[in-house]
């Protein structure tokens, strides 16, 4: 069942986003982080336990970012991956989004979406704010990808 996320969910998600972060395959995310954006997120549930989630955050004007994308791995291939980022772009266009982007390190998944690949300095300089205190920063490797809608 994919639904919004609520506080008692957090621990879930955080698990396991950290899960795929000690894989070095996404960004960790702290519990204060996941607190603050709840709002964000999306979770789809399984037997009581979070199972996938992903947020959408609106970043600037019209421009928001799809983001902490992660499906248990019991669970992948079951299309629920696909689910969330459908749920995030349509929650973004409700919201009068135009663009949405998305820094990965999975560029393939995305593109399956219509995102396509962009330079980083072709972002605004404000969704840079985040990366500074990430302990991978100046160094990330993500890749950059947006979708008009």
């Amino acid at each position: 069942m994919i639904r919004k996320a609520n506080i008692k969910d957090i621990k879930q998600i955080q698990e396991l986003i950290n899960a795929f972060a000690r894989k070095n395959i996404m960004l960790s995310r702290s519990l204060n982080e996941l607190y603050e954006n709840i709002r964000d997120f999306w979770v789809v549930e399984e037997k009581g336990r979070v199972v996938g989630c992903c947020a959408l955050h609106i970043s600037w004007d019209t421009l928001a970012e799809v983001k902490s994308l992660a499906v248990a791995k019991k669970y992948q291939g079951k299309g629920i991956g696909r689910e969330l980022v459908d749920i995030c772009l349509e929650e973004a266009d409700n919201l009068g989004a135009k663009k949405v982007f998305v820094l990965t390190y999975k560029p393939e998944y995305f593109k399956q979406f219509g995102f396509k690949r962009v330079k980083h300095e072709s972002l605004p300089h404000k969704i840079w704010a985040e990366c500074i205190n990430c302990c991978k920063f100046p160094d990330c490797k993500e890749i950059a990808l947006v979708k008009s809608l």
